[in-house]
């Protein structure tokens, strides 16, 4: 059966849910933030959409706001004033702290995205520009252009369903109001499509909606309004009438569940602290709802539930996580300036961006990631580092603690059987002459503690790259400064013993990736340190038998400091730079050819390591 004209692929949303990358969003906590009172204040209140009553303190914003615009996720508020975005947890009382800067100054009543974007509109007058933006809402912050809206406005509104954001109404350049609704799909960039109009022009319309109706209150026309629209979410078409307002309330702050809309405060020539709802599958006038602590108008208003967040909460299935279930990691890396602590989830079977998964113990970058077909790991820094660290695959959240490496020190590589976790080579952190290491270190993964030598590398060298089946593995490539190597390696990962020449890469090169399926090893990037210095070579050997590598393809960008991992089918290579990228190549490991576009991680960024609960070693 075709899913042409459905919201959702239920096939689709059951994969998300096994990788847990299906957040319900079902949550009834709505936040307002600033608003002028009528000078421009930084509060923000908290109330619950599903049980009537007054508004409460809930912190401050890190500066004053009044007509700005508001974005969520299941977890987080996101506020967008005067150029910078604001960041407050849903979850916490207490103040917000600053999340990345946009382009645009946006001025839009309603939040709009889903549980991965937040989408901002628009520019105040003089500009009344057309530009829409959005801001991946986990991770540390990006921001990126979305594409155009029909027109250039201000003061208009927006609202969501899962797959769709919709902008409606607002002011024009010439000073007159438009009727015009459009709308984007929101995992897809690019210009608004036309969705119909609203029954009448005007500014001020405050957005929001349930998974599949959408409502707006109407604002601002020659007379203030107090009329309600509505329309289906996932067809094409005008507004109809829904209802009314009590009153003349425009420039206020608006939100919702699944099941109830909010309609916060406004003028009618003077502020007003009233609080109205409606049900937003029956067609009626507003209840009152309760007041806020201040009368006040032009604030910002969303909420962890809102109609972009979820379809709904479906059945969940008695197992959310399967070991070896094609799980793979991102982890750590560098943005200028600084290092990052980020682990990145990709659902290896389906693909698509990365999400927000957890956090390492600290910031790093230059050490080794290696995985079994529950945990994660990380061992190593650019600061000569010899900590060890695990995460569990089955549950979203940090690392901990594993233990430590036989001696500290940056540019390792990481490969694992099903029990043996084992990292190679390396380099101390003497920046004008850094001694390379021979050093093979081992761990048994399924319990916590120091590594213990295994033996020594053919050649000491560092910023290698690792790959094997579960019997053999391959270290290839590295750097002894000032020269990149094409050297091989390998060793039988049940023993422990030292590291017998396996043969060449097809080019010298450091700072390369690895990636392996059970028979075949393929290492992708690398610099060669001289002239090109980045590349998009891909290599291939195969694991049992020794021999240089043959030409495999290409990657889609040639880059350096990326990370691989994959599953018994599919090799991804993510990150890098030449400059920074937040691209993901794949691969079909049994075959040759140039890799393709897999999505996106979460933002550019370099000196990432890489980890999967499937990949060639984990396989019999």
């Amino acid at each position: 059966m075709s899913n042409s004209g459905k919201i959702w692929d239920v096939k689709e949303v059951y994969t998300l849910q096994r990788g847990n990358q299906w957040i319900t969003g079902n949550g009834s906590k709505a936040l307002t933030g600033g608003g002028g009172t009528p000078s421009a204040s930084n509060t923000i209140e908290t109330l619950n959409i599903a049980i009537t009553g007054n508004a409460s303190d809930f912190g401050d914003l890190t500066q004053t706001a009044s007509e700005a615009q508001a974005g969520s996720s299941a977890i987080n508020a996101f506020f967008a004033e005067g150029g910078i975005s604001e960041k407050k947890s849903f979850a916490t009382q207490g103040n917000a702290s600053s999340f990345v800067s946009l382009g645009i100054t946006p001025r839009t009543y309603g939040a709009a995205g889903n549980n991965t974007r937040a989408l901002f509109m628009g520019n105040g007058a003089p500009a009344f520009a057309n530009t829409v933006e959005y801001i991946e809402t986990a991770g540390n912050g990006f921001k990126a252009d979305f594409g155009n809206l029909s027109t250039g406005s201000d003061r208009g509104g927006a609202c969501s369903s899962p797959t769709r954001t919709l902008f409606a109404g607002g002011e024009k350049s010439d000073g007159s109001n438009t009727n015009a609704i459009d709308f984007f799909t929101t995992a897809t960039t690019g210009n608004a499509t036309d969705f119909g109009d609203l029954t009448v022009a005007n500014r001020y319309p405050g957005g929001t909606s349930s998974t599949t109706r959408g409502l707006y209150f109407n604002g601002y026309s020659n007379t203030r309004l107090q009329s309600i629209d509505t329309f289906e979410l996932g067809s094409t078409g005008n507004a109809t009438d829904f209802g009314d307002l009590s009153g003349v309330y425009i420039a206020a702050a608006t939100m919702s569940n699944k099941i109830r809309a909010v309609h916060c405060g406004g003028t009618d020539g003077s502020l007003t602290n009233i609080i109205e709802f409606v049900t937003i599958a029956v067609k009626s006038n507003t209840t009152d709802f309760g007041d806020l602590t201040v009368a006040k108008s032009s604030f910002m208003g969303c909420s962890e539930g809102h109609g972009g967040l979820t379809m709904g909460a479906l059945p969940r299935q008695s197992v959310t996580y399967m070991p070896g279930s094609g799980r793979g990691f991102t982890l750590g890396g560098y943005i200028n300036p600084a290092k990052q602590d980020t682990i990145q989830l990709t659902n290896i079977p389906t693909k698509g961006n990365t999400s927000d998964f957890g956090n390492l113990l600290a910031a790093v970058y230059g050490g080794a990631g290696f995985g079994s077909l529950t945990r994660g790991f990380y061992a190593g820094d650019v600061t000569e580092g010899n900590v060890i660290e695990s995460f569990e695959y089955a549950s979203q959240g940090n690392a901990a603690n594993f233990g430590d490496l036989t001696v500290g020190r940056q540019g390792p590589s990481g490969l694992s059987s099903v029990t043996r976790g084992v990292v190679s080579g390396g380099e101390d952190a003497d920046i004008s002459s850094p001694a390379r290491a021979n050093t093979i270190d081992y761990v048994t993964m399924a319990t916590a503690g120091n590594a213990t030598d295994f033996g020594d590398l053919v050649l000491a060298r560092s910023y290698s790259a690792s790959a094997g089946s579960s019997v053999r593995g391959i270290i290839a490539g590295g750097d002894v400064h000032p020269s990149a190597k094409n050297e091989m390696d390998y060793i039988t990962i049940a023993s422990t013993s030292n590291a017998t020449d396996f043969g060449n890469l097809s080019v010298a090169r450091n700072l390369l990736a690895g990636v392996s399926s059970s028979t075949r090893a393929v290492f992708g990037g690398g610099n060669s340190l001289s002239s090109p210095y980045y590349l998009n070579t891909i290599d291939y050997v195969t694991i049992a038998s020794t021999g240089d590598a043959s030409d495999f393809g290409d990657l889609t960008v040639a880059r350096a400091t990326l990370a691989g991992f994959g599953n018994s089918t599919s090799g991804i290579f993510t990150g890098g730079t030449s400059p920074d990228v937040n691209t993901m190549d794949f691969i079909t490991i049994a075959s040759t050819g140039d890799a393709a576009d897999f999505g996106d991680l979460i933002s550019a960024i370099q000196y990432v390591q890489g980890c999967s609960d499937s990949h060639g070693g984990l396989q019999a």
